[in-house]
């Protein structure tokens, strides 16, 4: 599979102030999930350094039809009840990975992280 056919979700979310950790918490529990499903190739939890309050969360999937599975399964349609009860807004952007460039350390941070 070439990276030019993975699929990339970006969702943004404004928690309830006070109630960070909290998401952060949950949101730890209910990804290794998703981690587990067909087609799953990762997801990143990351806090904006502009507002504590703001999260992005990165998923990638090996294509477009493996994520719109997921998010009809029963399990994860739950989990997503529980996020939803720690935020006041959210959106999603998605696309297909059309170039991907690799930096030069790359290798060495993934050795390094692995």
């Amino acid at each position: 599979m070439s990276a030019s056919s993975t699929f990339r979700i970006v969702l943004t979310q404004q928690i309830t102030p006070g109630r960070e950790r909290e998401f952060e918490e949950t949101w730890l529990q209910v990804a290794p999930d998703a981690a587990k499903q067909p087609g799953n190739l990762g997801a990143w939890l990351v806090r904006s350094t502009d507002d504590p309050s703001t999260y992005y969360i990165f998923g990638e999937w090996a294509n477009e039809q493996a994520y719109q599975e997921f998010q009809r399964n029963p399990e994860h349609l739950e989990h997503r009840k529980r996020l939803h009860a720690l935020r006041t807004s959210f959106s999603a952007a998605a696309g297909t990975v059309v170039a991907h460039l690799p930096g030069v350390d790359a290798r060495t941070y993934a050795e390094q992280a692995g």
